[in-house]
């Protein structure tokens, strides 16, 4: 946190020093060295840099990094903006630039009004620069009230496929409804590992429905920033103000539901039943499907789980292809390099993670392209490429970690995993344990048989085959098997 006092110029100097000492000198003096620090406005930083492509650059891969930095001073920072300076010139004296400081407590807000977003009112005054103060008050209309959204994640920059066509089908058909003032599915889940795209989904709900429609009011919150509202309403004791801002919303869109804890766990809850009494359209993202939120009570689990539950699933080659040639398009139309159609199977065979990770790919190259002027390659790709790659490679999944997981997902303990128990409730578990263990490990079945209570390698086929037929059988299982590869793996 930073005082009034401050001068804008020590505040730059020391996100700078937090930027310096986290990535390191190598990278700083790439990346950050030449940023400069021109405006916070409203919730939004507002950084220049002198060249199109290290703005490009860094809004895409280092956004969150810098925001994190500014929020030990700036605690309501949500956005970052890099623009280019004209004609690569950096601007006068920083210290002539308004820069927000501290957040001031605010009075408990009538319940008739929404808990007010963030805005900046300017303390003109002689003297030393001026240095702004975040204030809050409601604005009318403010559909986009809570985390800030990122106006590229829209249903059009989304690339769909079988593994995520569905999710994308609802997520429009939600924000067509919310557009008309109905309601169709509710609440709606969407689950999967991370970089599937769940994110990218609310984000354009958010947008679509804004964009249709200003005076919707519209609340995107992450649950870290669902936690921090609550959190900072109970200590400023408008808890109720808080609760009748959430009541009051038209859409409400939660993401990282995973992340939600204590008492927000709780009153998330009480929020949910209140929108749902009232017909009002609730979206929830996770990492996992609704029964596994152990730190939700039975009776929210059992409403997330009664409204419709929409897994995204692994990305297949085809809809890996499809994500990195549309990166490749825009990275073409935007800097004009060329991206050949070996180097796009390359990077879709051999990415296999998931969606980020194949923008990272994509990015890289460009980079690479930029900095070095070399032509966008196989060979450079491989290169370029090679500790992603690799660190995918690199995890070797033990047959210990399949135990320790399996045991915490299926709430079995480990000893009877190898025990010689019958029940249904460890006979289902332990053979997808030992189908984990002969899909991602190199182990033979007599080995698996041995580390399994002594077990004969016939036991661990019939197992390995039990569960190959369960997963073509019970597509939810799939999703499920699917998820356990993940946590292994990542």
């Amino acid at each position: 946190m930073t005082d009034s006092s401050q001068s804008p110029r020590e505040l730059w100097a020391r996100v700078r020093a937090r930027l310096k000492t986290e990535v390191g000198e190598d990278v700083f003096a790439s990346w950050f060295a030449r940023l400069e620090l021109e405006e916070l406005v409203d919730d939004m930083v507002h950084l220049s840099a002198p060249t199109r492509f290290l703005c490009s650059w860094v809004q895409s891969n280092y956004a969150d990094r810098i925001l994190e930095a500014f929020r030990h001073d700036v605690p309501d920072a949500a956005r970052v903006q890099v623009t280019m300076r004209v004609n690569g010139q950096a601007r006068p004296r920083l210290a002539t630039a308004p820069v927000a400081a501290v957040a001031e407590p605010a009075e408990e807000a009538p319940a008739a009004k929404p808990v007010p977003s963030p805005a900046i009112a300017a303390e003109a005054s002689a003297g030393p620069a001026p240095v702004a103060r975040l204030v809050r008050e409601p604005a009318k209309g403010d559909a986009l009230a809570g985390s800030a959204i990122d106006q590229r994640m829209t249903f059009d920059t989304f690339v769909s496929g079988e593994a995520n066509e569905m999710a994308f089908g609802v997520a429009k058909q939600i924000a067509n409804a919310a557009i008309n003032n109905t309601v169709t599915f509710n609440p709606v889940y969407i689950h999967s590992t991370v970089g599937l795209g769940k994110s990218h989904l609310l984000n354009a709900i958010a947008h679509a429905v804004s964009q249709a429609d200003a005076t919707k009011n519209i609340v995107y919150l992450t649950a870290d920033h669902f936690m921090y509202h609550f959190i900072t309403a109970v200590q400023r004791q408008s808890a109720l103000g808080f609760k009748e801002w959430l009541r009051k919303v038209d859409l409400l869109l939660i993401d990282d539901m995973q992340f939600l804890q204590g008492k927000s766990a709780t009153e998330f809850g009480h929020t949910l039943g209140a929108l749902l009494t009232g017909a009002k359209q609730v979206v929830v993202a996770g990492d996992a499907p609704p029964r596994d939120l152990e730190m939700l009570d039975e009776r929210v689990r059992s409403r997330l789980s009664g409204g419709l539950v929409v897994p995204i699933s692994t990305f297949d080659m085809d809809l890996r292809r499809a994500i990195v040639q549309r990166r490749a398009d825009q990275a073409t139309s935007r800097f004009g390099m060329h991206f050949p159609t070996p180097v796009i199977d390359y990077v879709a065979r051999a990415v296999t993670s998931h969606g980020r990770d194949l923008d990272g790919a994509v990015n890289r190259l460009v980079a690479a392209n930029q900095l070095t002027g070399e032509l966008i390659t196989v060979p450079l790709a491989e290169k370029t490429l090679a500790d992603l790659i690799r660190a995918r490679d690199a995890k070797r999944v033990r047959i210990e970690d399949i135990l320790k997981i399996v045991s915490r997902h299926y709430k079995v303990p480990r000893n009877e995993l190898l025990s010689a128990r019958r029940s249904r409730d460890v006979v289902r578990p332990r053979q997808i344990a030992m189908y984990l263990a002969k899909a991602l490990t190199s182990r033979s079945l007599p080995e698996i048989g041995r580390r399994f209570g002594g077990r004969d390698h016939t036991t661990v086929l019939h197992s390995v085959r039990k569960v190959e037929q369960m997963i073509k059988d019970d597509l939810e299982l799939g999703q499920e098997i699917e998820l356990l590869k993940r946590m292994l793996e990542e």
